[in-house]
């Protein structure tokens, strides 16, 4: 009876070991599934930053996007403006320069249809940002905002190296210059 003693036990004991090993299996499958959790949990997380930083990239863009249209724009209203502006310049020489022969017609009815019409114009051309550079004889010239056309000797000390007449005006559109005023210089 000895030898059957002494097998239940090592069946006992192989019955033990196999409770054991079985319990080292589950708790490492529970090791193994909790690292597959955490694993799909970071690529998850990784794939999220990475989609948020592609929305906010892609949402920048299309804020300085609409900034850069935005400012197209209204340059391009700008442009189209100055451009029609420099177009009507010399029809309002023109104007200025029939007055002053009307002027001299002494034809009054006629003068005042034609200031009446020139004062429309104008007044026009003013409330879309046209201005008048106001120049006059005595200034002093400044080659930024000046365009001289020639020089003449000056009648007096005083006006040597001023303006001594405004050939054509010069006009500005809102801050800009459009057309700079052609003058004649005291030499």
């Amino acid at each position: 009876m000895s030898n059957q003693e002494n097998k239940k036990p090592e069946f006992e004991n192989d019955f033990q070991d196999q409770e054991i090993e079985s319990e080292n299996f589950e708790n490492q499958e529970e090791v193994s599934d909790n690292q597959e959790e955490d694993n799909i949990v970071e690529k998850l997380q990784s794939e999220l930053d990475k989609e948020k930083n592609n929305f906010l990239r892609l949402f920048a863009e299309f804020e300085n996007y609409k900034k850069r249209t935005s400012k197209e724009r209204i340059e391009l209203f700008s442009t189209a403006n100055r451009e029609l502006m420099a177009v009507l310049l010399p029809i309002l020489d023109d104007f200025d320069r029939g007055l002053n022969e009307i002027k001299k017609s002494n034809d009054n009815a006629m003068l005042e249809g034609m200031e009446l019409i020139y004062n429309k114009f104008k007044n026009t051309l003013t409330q879309k940002g046209l201005k008048e550079m106001e120049v006059g004889e005595g200034d002093v010239f400044d080659a930024e905002i000046h365009e001289a056309i020639s020089q003449v000797p000056a009648p007096s000390k005083k006006l040597k190296g001023k303006i001594i007449d405004v050939v054509e005006k010069g006009y500005k559109l809102g801050e800009t210059i459009i057309r700079f005023p052609k003058v004649v210089l005291g030499n």
